[in-house]
Order: structure tokens, then sequence, then C-alpha cells
């Protein structure tokens, strides 16, 4: 990133409690992973629940290829909040706005700015990603960003803010081989601390064993609820393969600090229990929910046993917001949730 990049600049990436202009939202299409899985029209009507149900709190911008407009705007119509969905045209090969999308960042007077990262699909998992490279620039301009490049091979889910200078990570996405061969903890770091503003990096051991698309995302097991405060999923089956990385995520983040020097405090969410879909074992998870507007928190269900009790400690973490529930089952067979569809861009 030349010039000193957005620090220097005086951008940071704010928490997404923060004040949001608009949530952005990918549109699957013909090339998505939901096609080529034949789940595309069940995967469209999802995706209009989960606009809709944001749209309750804030406006919503579906970004959607040009073909698909018309179907878009059609499924999007209907419902509460449906006048604060504007559908905009944009190219892209998947559905996964807060991956390649920008991430955002606020600037002095509060100008708007994005970071573009370095996206490769994944680490190469996923041929043609390079249509969903350009993603970032094209969402950052229609949002009148000043656009910022990263020399970081990053996705958006990987990395979550405070808003006061720390950031959550995991060391099996952003120290993978397959995105930045070569980097030291410490070089991320300092990229993370250029691009986001970040002063305090916390590195958590991975993702759910199960993520194995994105390698481990932050965002299906831990994000910030509060300066010092962060919902961590954990293990409720002693058998389950991810009983002893979210253990570890949990030592981890007991023995954090934060950029203010706080102890943080850890608020505890079971996981669902393992749920199949296509032969593949789904990585649910309800740290990937979305906060909408300033009063709406829209959280991923599953028709879970754990569902009631998930919504119940998010309820008592979150008592200014109205838990919306919203089920996520097809959303997660392609891989992710809302929190992955989504990308919110704060207001100034």
């Amino acid at each position: 990133m030349s010039g000193g990049g957005p620090r220097a600049a005086g951008f940071r990436m704010p928490a997404e409690w923060a004040a949001h202009r608009r949530c952005w939202i990918a549109w699957p299409g013909e090339r998505s992973i939901f096609a080529r899985r034949g789940r595309l029209a069940e995967a469209r009507r999802a995706f209009a629940a989960t606009a809709r149900a944001i749209a309750r709190f804030e406006p919503v911008a579906p970004w959607t290829n040009p073909a698909d407009r018309e179907g878009a705007e059609a499924l999007c119509a209907a419902g509460a909040g449906a006048g604060r969905i504007e559908v905009v045209e944009g190219a892209s090969e998947d559905c996964w706005m807060r991956d390649s999308g920008p991430t955002f960042l606020l600037g002095p007077e509060g100008a708007a700015g994005a970071v573009a990262w370095r996206f490769n699909g994944y680490g190469g998992k996923y041929p043609g990603w390079e249509r969903d490279a350009g993603i970032a620039a094209g969402v950052a301009r229609r949002a009148g960003a000043r656009l910022f490049r990263s020399r970081l091979a990053c996705e958006g889910g990987a990395v979550h803010s405070d808003g006061e200078g720390t950031v959550l990570t995991t060391e099996s996405v952003l120290l993978n081989p397959n995105r930045n061969p070569g980097w030291t903890r410490a070089e991320v770091e300092a990229e993370l601390g250029r691009a986001l503003g970040a002063r305090r990096t916390v590195w958590l051991a991975g993702g759910l064993v199960q993520d194995e698309d994105t390698d481990g995302h932050v965002d299906t097991v831990a994000c910030f609820l509060a300066p010092g405060r962060v919902l961590a999923q954990v293990a409720g089956d002693r058998a389950d393969p991810n009983r002893d990385g979210l253990a570890r995520n949990l030592e981890i983040l007991r023995a954090a600090r934060d950029a203010a020097g706080r102890a943080l405090e850890i608020v505890e969410i079971v996981q669902p229990r393992r749920t199949e879909a296509d032969g593949r074992w789904l990585p649910l998870s309800y740290v990937n929910h979305v906060l909408a507007g300033a009063r709406g928190a829209v959280v991923p269900v599953f028709d879970a046993p754990e569902d009631e009790a998930a919504l119940a400690v998010l309820a008592d973490a979150m008592p200014e917001r109205e838990i919306v529930p919203l089920p996520a089952l097809e959303i997660f067979r392609g891989g992710g949730g809302p929190h992955c569809i989504t990308q919110r861009e704060p207001a100034a």
C-alpha cells in the first residue's frame, strides 16, 4: 500500500455498530456457487429475505449482474422494508460481498474510504474469481469512497474491528501460504495497521474446521459486541471436532488485551449441532449475524435446538436491539451466512 495508506491519511475501520449509510448485499448469479450446486432459486429467495429483514432498519443495495436485475427487484419487492431496497447493477462471479467487496473506512470529518484487498479466490480455490476482484472498486466508486488498495491477500470476513484500533483475525487465513506466502505475522500486522488503523491484532488460531472454503474466517467464531467485549462461539458437544479449536480461541481471547489495554469480556454462545446438506458439513454460526441500523440485529437460525438459547444470549448482550431471527440454512449451503453476503457502509 503506497503513500502510507489509509492510516496516514487519517482513515480507520469503524465498528459494525457505528451508524450505517446502507448495507450492500451480493446477489447470486448464474456463475455463483449456488448455481453450480443447483440451488440458485432457493438461494435467491433466501438472499431476498435477508435484504428485506435488514431493510426494516436501514437502506439495502443489492449488487446484481445486469441480467439478474429484474428478478432481484421482484423478489425483494414484497414485505416490510422493501421501499428501502435499491438494486445496483455490477459484475460479479460469486455472491460474498463481505469478502470480495470493500472494507469501508471513515476518515477526517467523516470522509468515506474503502480498502480493496488483494482478492485471490480464497487462496485460488475457485476459478473465475478475477471478476470478483473488481467488486471492491466498483462498490467504493458507487459509494463515493476514496479507494485504497492493499497488497495483502485478505477477505473482509477475515477481520473484525472494535472501531478503536483492535482487530480480530485468524492465523489459518492471513498466515496461510495460499494467500500470503512468505509474510510474517509482524508484516501482516503492519499492513492491518496501515490499512485499517489497527494498533493491536488479536490472532485466533482458526475458524470452524468445516469452513474449508475460507480456511476459517473469524466471522464464524468471534466478533466484537462493544469495545472490550467479544462474542465467541463454543462447542456444546464433547465429540465435536471443533471443540479443541474453539477452546483454544477462548484461551487466546481471555489472555488478550485490546488496543486500550483492556482485558476482554467474553460472551459465549453455543454453536448449532452438526448439520449436513449435499454431503457437506455446514459451517453454521450465530456469530455470523448482521447489525442493521441502530436498532436491529438479523440473526441466522437453523431450526436447531440451540436456536432459542442463542437468541436469548444475543438479546441479553444487545438489549438495545430487536433480535430478528432469519432462517439461514439455505445461505449456509453455499458456505457462508448473512454476515458473509453483506457489507455495511458507514455513515459520515
